[in-house]
């Protein structure tokens, strides 16, 4: 009887495969994914794989979430008076395309405009670089430059303000 206590011993180990395929929990991914919550700051993960779904979430978060609805509502009006100075300013030069920014018609030449210069419209502002093609950004309206905010040969995007003119 001994050999045969000893030969179920063995029936457990094959027992565990037949875990593997039923969908069940694994604590080694909930660590992983809890950890992923951790450095990404998100509040939820879910994934599924083979079947097995698995979602992790912090409560923490979503019971406080509740508590902190009304702080951001009452701060509301702060932000209210924030989208003026988070949008362009009055005057801004966008880049209307993607490319390499340059200052001067060539290097080595004084730039096209400086701080505290008179442009007027249609004069050229900077010299935008897409698809090896070289395009004059002209100034939209006359006036006194009152900032660059861009550096000679660095990229700029869409609708980047490049310079300010009032």
């Amino acid at each position: 009887m001994k050999k045969k206590k000893a030969s179920a011993k063995p029936a457990p180990a094959q027992a565990a495969p037949v875990k593997a395929t039923r969908p069940g929990v694994d604590a080694a991914a909930v660590r992983e994914l809890a950890k992923l919550l951790k450095e990404t700051g998100l509040t939820e993960i879910e994934i599924e794989h083979d079947g097995a779904r698995i979602k992790v979430s912090r409560g923490a978060v979503a019971a406080a979430a509740p508590v902190a609805a009304p702080a951001p509502v009452a701060a509301a009006p702060a932000p209210a008076a924030a989208p003026a100075p988070s949008g362009p300013p009055a005057g801004a030069v966008p880049s209307p395309m993607v490319g390499t920014v340059y200052l001067s018609p060539e290097p080595g030449r004084p730039p096209f405009i400086s701080v505290g210069k008179t442009v007027k419209e249609g004069d050229t502002l900077f010299i935008v670089e897409a698809m090896k093609t070289m395009n004059a950004i002209a100034a939209p309206k006359g006036g006194t430059v009152r900032e660059i905010n861009v550096e000679d040969g660095t990229p700029v995007e869409f609708g980047q303000t490049l310079c300010v003119i009032a």
